[in-house]
């Protein structure tokens, strides 16, 4: 970032001296005292985002101001082409790339602070792993900053650090910092390690997402494996003995590693695992400091392995295994990550409906497949609503057929697939022998249709990529069914 002609330090220290009250990148809701930093397409462009066409907030700046904004971060090529912007001149503080000096705040907050910064990736569970490690660490008496829902990109991150500096938040007010990063393009990860330099770098897994902008699941393995390779000097790797691109990360790293498993040999596992109903599992956790009992009620087996990434973070804090039970045995789904709904009309619904890619979706539906030996519970039709799944690239189509063989393999009795390219994850079911899999070529279609079809006993799970909106169905269901959520 490059400030004007005083330089950036001086100009900064000017900025700050006022008493800032927060950080907003949106003019509708900044508030009295927030620092505003106006995004543009440029910036957008040059960080990783996907999108083809993005928004100008230099427009809004008068609306910032209105609203109480205390300053204004503004692209300085920007301003010099509109008279009406520099006007507040003396309010704004021009930098040639808006979202990098969100960033460098955000980092000088993390360095200035010194506290461990624990970062988590993964092509998916990244959000109930970070979840789930917060929970356990929190719950053990340390003072947890985490990453706001799943603010897992070079804007999210940035504001999720911030918020030690929110509102009457400080830096002092935390121990540890858990932080989720997300990849959508190569090299993402290392800018957002750069951000925030981790003490623990946690590795869930690698699976062919994002392929639209990724050569290979190798290409995406690499990408990953930058999380581990840019470690603070003695900072700790956790990594999934399961999964054996993220094990052989080990060899990007020289320092302390720990892993974790269930099907493989792992410093911290797993082992006896009993499911006592569907959504509730008992097992031994084991880790290198002994060995407990313990209980999880998120459904599947990636949310058990999740656990134990939140587990494996844990002892590297020297939390006992009975601690780490206890703490597990209280952890709830996330909301629209696996939340699994209880119906007064008698069916269950497994609300997984925030993202979908081909691993998360076939692990989900592999546990409700699983569900009718589950201690008694009386399951009728297993019903998988499986929305779209997006940014695969080439292979989207096959990836999607692919998964329809496997679903219709694995017993469920009903699949319904919901727009674009879950026609081929129909096609893909049928031509395995499934005649119950049919497709609906929107979510509002699928809802009404499952408003008529569903029953006492069904136990479904709806799933999809965040842009087919299988939430809707949730909704839907919502509307005319009463429904307790259980966590």
């Amino acid at each position: 970032m490059r400030a004007d002609d005083r330089g950036a330090g001086e100009e900064t220290r000017e900025f700050f001296e006022k008493e800032l009250t927060g950080f907003s990148i949106d003019s509708r809701t900044v508030a009295e005292g927030q620092l505003f930093f106006a995004l543009s397409p440029e910036d957008y462009r040059r960080h990783f985002f996907t999108a083809t066409s993005f928004d100008d907030a230099h427009r809004f700046i008068p609306s910032a101001f209105e609203r109480g904004a205390a300053a204004v971060v503004a692209r300085r090529e920007r301003v010099a082409g509109d008279a009406s912007l520099q006007a507040f001149g003396d309010r704004l503080l021009l930098v040639d790339d808006v979202i990098e000096a969100l960033q460098l705040v955000a980092h000088g907050v993390l360095a200035d602070w010194g506290g461990v910064v624990v970062a988590l990736t993964g092509s998916a569970g990244k959000t109930t792993a970070k979840d789930l490690t917060a929970h356990v660490l929190a719950a053990t008496g340390r003072r947890v900053l985490k990453t706001q829902k799943n603010f897992n990109n070079e804007l999210g991150l940035a504001l999720s650090i911030l918020q030690m500096e929110t509102g009457d938040a400080r830096p002092v007010d935390f121990d540890v910092a858990v932080l989720e990063m997300g990849q959508s393009m190569f090299g993402e990860i290392k800018r957002l390690a750069g951000v925030a330099p981790p003490d623990i770098a946690v590795e869930l897994n690698v699976a062919p997402v994002h392929l639209e902008f990724f050569d290979s699941v190798e290409h995406i393995a690499a990408g990953k494996a930058q999380l581990v390779e840019n470690l603070k000097p003695g900072g700790t790797a956790i990594l999934n003995a399961d999964d054996e691109r993220v094990a052989a990360m080990r060899s990007k790293h020289d320092g302390p590693t720990l892993t974790f498993g269930i099907e493989n040999a792992a410093d911290v596992s797993a082992t006896e695992i009993e499911s006592a109903r569907f959504g509730l599992s008992r097992f031994r956790l084991r880790t290198p400091l002994g060995a407990a009992d313990a209980k999880l009620r998120l459904p599947g087996r990636h949310n058990l392995l999740n656990a134990l990434a939140a587990a494996a973070v844990a002892t590297c804090f020297r939390v006992a295994p009975e601690e780490i039970a206890r703490a597990l045995s209280s952890a709830t789904a996330s909301e629209m990550r696996g939340r699994v709904i209880e119906f007064a009309a008698g069916f269950s619904v497994i609300d997984d409906s925030y993202n979908s890619n081909p691993r998360s979706l076939l692990s989900m539906a592999r546990s409700v497949a699983e569900a009718r030996g589950t201690g008694g519970d009386a399951v009728g039709r297993t019903f998988v609503v499986a929305g779209e799944m997006l940014e695969l690239g080439e292979t989207g189509a096959e990836l999607h057929a692919q998964a329809g063989r496997e679903i219709a393999q694995m017993g469920i009795d009903v699949l319904w697939g919901v727009r674009g390219l879950a026609t081929e994850l129909v096609a893909g079911a049928r031509g395995a022998g499934m005649e119950t899999a049919r497709f609906f070529a929107t979510t509002d279609e699928a809802a009404a249709a499952l408003l008529e079809e569903v029953r006492a006993g069904d136990l479904l799970l709806v799933k999809g990529s965040r842009g087919v909106h299988t939430e809707r169905i949730i909704e839907t269901l919502r509307g005319r069914y009463e429904g307790n959520d259980e966590g």
